[in-house]
């Protein structure tokens, strides 16, 4: 009894023509005690409507499976891209139907009005596709499928409810990774802003001795080869390999800023990895620490085939803590874990002087035995606010105290760069490209 309860009444909805035919129905009944004419003519009505709404019952229930619905999605989602999803629909009866679809995506979205609606001809099938774009990493819990069905009458519908639940974990930006690779490949990096760096002198790195083909530089003859061999031979060198990069990422306070609808930390959390996959297809060796008022996971440089995903791994844990960052504790965990000299990219963020400041001792310390560079985030806010003409008094103040944060940014800048550390002040969603052209730069100029 309760499964036909459940059945008949729990997934059946009155459609809105049946409402307005209900309402055609009472008005009806009203007029017929001012106009006798109308007889039996609302009653004739009432019960046409009924056995309408019979039928249309009839027609829904008849068939168990009446539509097919499939619900495809990646078994993770890319954090701050536009993951696609797509749902399969089949029509399995024997007259076209019209169908609504809620999905029940995770409450992260905060999306409210995901309300799909389609038609469907007998045995038609479509695809229906939607993107979904995360701002948070960690696991996402996407529930049913809701099917609301109806026949050609359209006076009521029946449900479906799909079981669609599905845990699907968010990861940093891997879709803007293989964007990367892909490009790499195809030599179109320059279209996404990545600058071909010009190389100063040769590379440290010999590779072997060669016969001389046109092109070739003739600074490199190797007369020596030449004269034992009777013809002109070349010395060829390749990229010095095997240098190792750190990607130091700031977990404390500082980082949580938002930015469209992401935190400082997930935009150092992305760029991180393409810098990590970059080092290695350059066959660099790639590592990771992250920090914040202690030291939190590492990842010592390799650049085994399993490196990458080792350090996504841990990036996916990753949260910002809420206390300062304690810039001793990485000083010895680099002095422990990088034994060599390395490139250590650290992320982080000052938004004032004073900031800088305390931590610069501790930054010179680590310049004194890696190549350094800090990389932190122009405030987009106050400079856009520096940059309006001000009407008032009011508006003189803020875009004063906008313009001299702004210029604070610029001495921290100055201040590194006077004692021997590399920076780069950057724009949140110009951050990649920024940090990667940094990388490329250091390379071609053979700093490490």
């Amino acid at each position: 009894m309760k499964k036909i309860f459940r059945k008949y009444y729990t997934d059946l909805f009155l459609g809105s023509r049946l409402f307005i035919a209900l309402g055609g129905c009472v008005c009806l009944f009203l007029f017929s005690f001012f106009i006798p004419i109308l007889g039996d003519l609302p009653y004739l009505a009432f019960g046409t409507l009924a056995l309408l709404v019979g039928i249309d019952i009839l027609l829904l229930y008849r068939t168990k499976k009446g539509v097919f619905l499939r619900r495809e999605m990646p078994d993770r989602l890319s954090n701050g891209d536009d993951n696609e999803l797509k749902i399969y629909l089949e029509n399995f009866y024997a007259f076209p139907v019209s169908v609504g679809i809620i999905d029940e995506i995770p409450f992260q979205f905060q999306k409210r009005n995901l309300w799909f609606r389609s038609s469907l001809g007998v045995r038609e099938q479509k695809v229906i596709s939607y993107l979904l774009r995360p701002t948070k990493r960690g696991e996402y819990d996407f529930g049913l499928v809701r099917l609301f069905v109806s026949s050609p009458l359209k006076l009521v519908s029946r449900r479906f409810n799909i079981a669609g639940d599905r845990v699907v974990p968010v990861y940093p930006s891997f879709l803007k990774l293989r964007q990367y690779e892909l490009m790499a490949i195809s030599n179109r990096l320059t279209e996404i802003g990545i600058k071909k760096i010009r190389r100063l002198g040769h590379n440290m790195e010999f590779d072997q001795v060669k016969n001389y083909v046109r092109g070739d530089d003739y600074r490199t003859i190797n007369w020596k080869a030449t004269a034992r061999k009777g013809d002109l031979m070349v010395n060829s060198y390749t990229d010095e390999k095997a240098q190792h990069v750190y990607c130091v990422i700031d977990k404390s306070r500082a980082m949580k800023m938002p930015f469209e609808g992401l935190s400082l930390l997930d935009y150092a959390i992305n760029a991180s990895l393409i810098l990590s996959s970059v080092a290695l297809v350059k066959q660099d060796k790639a590592g990771l620490i992250t920090m914040a008022e202690r030291i939190g996971s590492i990842v010592p440089a390799d650049r085994r085939a399993t490196q990458l995903n080792k350090i996504m791994e841990v990036l996916y844990k990753e949260k910002t803590r809420y206390l300062e960052a304690d810039m001793e504790s990485l000083f010895v965990a680099l002095r422990t874990t990088a034994k060599q000299r390395s490139l250590i990219v650290f992320f982080t963020n000052f938004e004032s002087m004073s900031a800088l400041e305390r931590q610069l001792p501790f930054l010179k310390r680590i310049a004194k035995y890696h190549l350094l560079l800090v990389v932190f985030f122009e405030n987009i806010t106050l400079k856009s606010l520096s940059e309006v003409p001000a009407k008032d008094v009011e508006g003189i103040y803020v875009k004063t105290i906008a313009e001299k944060f702004a210029f604070e940014k610029e001495l921290m800048v100055r201040e590194l760069t006077k004692h021997g550390i590399l920076s780069l002040l950057t724009q949140p969603q110009h951050l990649t490209i920024d940090v990667v052209n940094n990388y490329l730069a250091i390379k071609a100029r053979q700093q490490i």
